[in-house]
């Protein structure tokens, strides 16, 4: 068996890495931010996320689609017009991460002030 194989096993046996890896990239959190405010169209979600690739944000749209947590809605108008909304478990998953997310908000110019403030260790060694 070779070695990704082996860790694909290991990530499809733990729900914890299998869910959070899916869920814990880049922009998962701030396209599910946009959508719990309710439905959007694909342009008014990448206005909300300005600094979002519009093929970084269809890749994680249909990700969170794949995995259940958001709803596409096509609609047979000239031109089409696609809706995107949470699901029930996309609600469920941005509750829980509702307050992550008001922390992180909260606390954004403490953590920057820190990371500012940080030497590495390695540069105060003697060489």
């Amino acid at each position: 068996m070779t070695l990704h194989r082996q860790s694909l096993i290991l990530t499809e046996n733990c729900p914890i890495r299998d869910v959070l890896d899916r869920l814990g990239d880049r922009w998962t959190v701030l396209v599910l931010h946009e959508l719990a405010g309710g439905t959007l169209r694909f342009t008014e979600v990448r206005k909300r996320i300005a600094d979002i690739s519009p093929r970084m944000l269809a890749q994680t749209l249909r990700r969170l689609e794949q995995d259940g947590l958001v709803r596409r809605e096509v609609f047979p108008t000239v031109p089409p017009r696609v809706d995107y909304a949470l699901t029930a478990l996309g609600s469920s998953f941005f509750e829980r991460i509702e307050m992550l997310a008001q922390w992180a908000s909260d606390h954004h110019d403490e953590v920057r002030a820190a990371r500012q403030a940080y030497v590495a260790p390695a540069a105060n060694a003697p060489l």
